[in-house]
């Protein structure tokens, strides 16, 4: 690439991203209470109706996705089986039960998406599998290790106390139930609170609407995978451009009357090339211990200073991280300054140029493929992948309202406006995401209530604390099944889940078994793990100074303690999962101590 050329991408790099930044930040947008909680309701699942649940369990897990099903099936295989799953939906899944909308798929490989396939003995059918099979698969787990017995599911935690007398947590919800546990397990998710866009008016359209998280398929027919029937003769807007409208909005594009897609940011999208999974090469390739090396050989590719020689996976998230180390060894001159530009940003340029190719290749009408076409560095929004989502552009149905950064202008009782244009709708479907960043209690709604009836938001003033990611000082017999403060952010979270899960499995089986009653993590030993985690400085200072606005970066916010919740990591994926193996392997657990009422 020129100098000239890369200058100019530069320049509109930051052109584009100053566009999009705005005062309110984070507080632009809308959660699903008050008036809009009826968006919040489960289209899925009827609720059934019973008594409150007034007793007493070995584990409560809260959450019923891939942490809670993961912790629940551990703890079985360790031996403790008095285990409750809570969860907010009708059924196991998490994400997964919410998000059923027309073409919902995970992005990462699904041998190493897809949890405990070898403990269930499931072969995935794709590549890439869609949402119906991952919640399927969410099942088959929980009808393996039994966790639907004990679950309470459309239950939501209102409260989680520890009694200090009872060396107990307290658990209250808002079915009544008030019962015991010894000890409590937080899986609660980063996808889990939907938000709304706060565009003015948006309370005052007469239309139908909905939030894609809780699709309407009574209002648009057919169950995920068929033709949406009753939109034939609707014109639908999706507002909205991330990971979601990606994929449904092909599904759309061939239903609807007419489809209006508004657009702020667009997304990058990469090549999907999805396929069937060959039962014959997949039964050569199961030998024991299969998952786990697919899953450490990924790791490696993505985070890992330690690269194996082989990448299993091999595809656009596998590539996208051998660009970057490759970029690392060298460094060129910024066409600009005589400071150096490095590498990383020349092959940032030469990537989006083939990205921007791609959409000039695939879309026909010049103008909508030049507002298709992202201006931003690759690490500042997460990568896309789809084949048919630019096609959809074609289609004589729809129709791309650009909003040149500024977003939707309002919303009227008849539709949406844009540039002081009003586009008339039948329908909204607000693809505007989830709470990404936020403080994790925010995000729960509760806020647990430890030692000396500190709370956990309390503990976490300054920022979270935690050792390995999972135990909190001050906070006995509780765990958190997440990645926070724990493995890095470029790595599989299904990875980091499994590890967490097993970890807490093995912490409680050496309690139940030890006849350790309380079980606590030490003041220095969490101090210690932070000083291991953290945010690199010139990260931090990228993601506020370059990037364009978004959950990674507070919005365009300034970066305090508590904007970049999902950055504080561990620096080596694969280090931290191996320290994890070792730590828990040892059966030590250094830095926890294990106390007996009797003793």
């Amino acid at each position: 690439m020129s100098r000239h050329k890369a200058s100019e991408h530069v320049e509109k790099n930051a052109a584009e991203r100053a566009k999009r930044l705005r005062p309110d930040g984070i507080d632009q947008y809308l959660t699903l209470s008050g008036g809009f909680a009826h968006m919040n309701e489960d289209p899925f699942t009827d609720r059934i109706e019973r008594e409150p649940s007034r007793d007493h369990v070995t584990v409560a897990v809260i959450g019923g996705g891939f942490a809670g099903l993961m912790t629940g099936a551990h703890l079985q295989e360790k031996g403790v089986a008095d285990v409750r799953i809570v969860d907010t939906g009708g059924d196991f899944g998490g994400t997964w039960y919410w998000n059923r909308y027309p073409g919902a798929q995970c992005d990462i490989a699904s041998m190493i998406y897809l949890p405990l396939l070898e403990e269930t003995g499931y072969v995935p059918t794709e590549w890439y599998v869609r949402g119906p099979e991952i919640l399927e698969h969410c099942q088959r787990i929980g009808k393996q290790y039994g966790l639907y017995e004990k679950a309470l599911f459309h239950t939501r935690v209102t409260g989680l106390d520890w009694d200090e007398s009872a060396r107990l947590w307290t658990v209250r919800t808002d079915r009544g139930d008030e019962f015991t546990a010894q000890f409590v397990c937080l899986g609660l998710g980063h996808l889990s609170v939907p938000k709304l866009p706060g565009i003015p008016g948006i309370e005052s359209f007469a239309g139908h609407a909905f939030h894609a998280s809780r699709w309407d398929y009574a209002y648009t027919g057919d169950p995920v995978g068929g033709p949406l029937g009753n939109l034939r003769d609707k014109r639908v807007a999706i507002i909205g451009t991330g990971a979601t409208a990606v994929q449904c909005v092909p599904h759309l594009a061939t239903a609807c009357r007419e489809l209006l897609v508004f657009q702020r940011t667009p997304s990058v999208i990469e090549v999907r090339n999805n396929r069937p999974i060959d039962p014959e090469w997949f039964a050569q390739m199961a030998t024991p211990g299969w998952q786990q090396r697919w899953l450490d050989n990924y790791a490696a590719n993505m985070t890992s200073a330690e690269q194996p020689a082989e990448d299993l996976i091999n595809d656009g998230w596998t590539a996208m991280a051998r660009m970057w180390r490759n970029a690392e060894e060298t460094s060129r001159p910024d066409p600009d300054t005589s400071e150096e530009l490095g590498a990383a940003y020349y092959a940032d340029m030469e990537k989006m140029g083939q990205l921007h190719a791609r959409v000039e290749k695939t879309v026909k009408d010049s103008r909508t493929a030049e507002l298709l076409k992202p201006w931003y560095w690759l690490p500042c929004k997460r990568m896309t992948f789809h084949d048919e989502y630019l096609n959809a552009y074609n289609e004589p149905t729809v129709r791309l309202v650009d909003t040149d950064g500024k977003g939707v202008e309002r919303i009227t009782p008849r539709g949406v406006v844009v540039d002081g244009t009003e586009y008339e709708v039948d329908c909204i479907i607000y693809a505007s995401g989830f709470e990404v960043g936020t403080a994790p209690t925010r995000r729960a709604g509760f806020d647990p209530v430890g030692r000396d009836g500190r709370r956990l938001s309390e503990h976490w003033t300054d920022g979270m604390r935690t050792m390995h990611g999972l135990h909190v000082q001050g906070f006995p017999n509780a765990f958190l099944v997440q990645s926070l403060t724990g493995g890095t952010r470029f790595s599989n979270l299904s990875h980091n889940l499994s590890e967490a899960a097993k970890t807490v499995a093995a912490v409680v089986s050496h309690a139940v078994t030890t006849g350790a009653d309380v079980v606590e993590l030490t003041r220095q030993a969490e101090d210690a793990w932070m000083s291991n985690v953290g945010v690199d400085p010139e990260w931090r200072t990228f993601l506020g100074t370059e990037c364009t606005p978004g959950y990674s970066n507070n919005e365009g916010m300034d970066l305090g303690p508590h904007s970049l919740w999902d950055e504080y990591e561990f620096p080596d994926g694969l280090g931290f999962f191996r320290h994890l193996q070792k730590w828990r392997g040892s059966g030590e657990f250094d830095g926890l101590e294990f106390h007996r009422s009797d003793s």
